[in-house]
């Protein structure tokens, strides 16, 4: 239950202001179809987080415990620094417009969720908890959290969100995260 309730958290505070957001907001702009849009999220989410926590898994298995206690602690830490970083929407993800609501979403989030900061996320929590299924559920709902309100509310919401304050506290539970590992907190689950 630690695994679903911290990798929920954790992504959809860091998700708060990110790409992937902002493209909700442009999705719901765009198109105003909020149930499509909200179910490409949903599933071009599960196949990206899924494929994120398949690596995670296969890192599990390819570093020995203490190794990998030192490459997760560092690469919390490090996501702790990248969540202080603003993103920026690139335009060129709204050129798949043609293919319809459903599947422009669809494509436009998993290829702007490819190397972002949730799909590293989603692989270092499934490499810290050993739990690929509810990391990859926990990831998800936090997209969702995040993004569903994003979709319906869209403007509305988006100047009123202190932007910089939720990315400071997801940095800070990264950077707890990071530090506990590197203490050996997590030493009963092999990490």
């Amino acid at each position: 239950m630690e695994a679903f309730l911290v990798s929920t958290g954790i992504v959809a505070l860091a998700e708060v202001g990110d790409k992937t957001q902002l493209l909700a907001f442009i999705l719901a702009a765009k198109f105003r179809k909020p149930v499509p849009i909200i179910l490409g999220v949903l599933v071009s989410t599960i196949a990206n987080h899924a494929l994120a926590g398949a690596v995670g898994a296969w890192v599990i298995a390819q570093i020995g415990p203490e190794a990998l206690r030192w490459v997760l602690g560092i690469s919390f830490i490090a996501m702790a620094g990248w969540t202080l970083i603003p993103d920026k929407f690139d335009e060129k993800d709204m050129k798949l417009a043609r293919f319809g609501v459903f599947v422009t979403t669809v494509i436009a989030f998993f290829m702007a969720e490819m190397g972002d900061k949730t799909q590293v996320a989603t692989i270092a929590l499934v490499a810290r908890y050993h739990d690929f299924y509810s990391v990859v559920m926990g990831t998800t709902l936090g997209m969702m959290v995040a993004n569903v309100p994003a979709i319906l509310l869209g403007d509305r919401i988006a100047g009123r969100m202190p932007v910089r304050l939720v990315h400071t506290i997801a940095a800070l539970i990264f950077a707890v995260l990071g530090v506990a590992t590197l203490m050996g907190a997590g030493k009963a689950l092999g990490v």
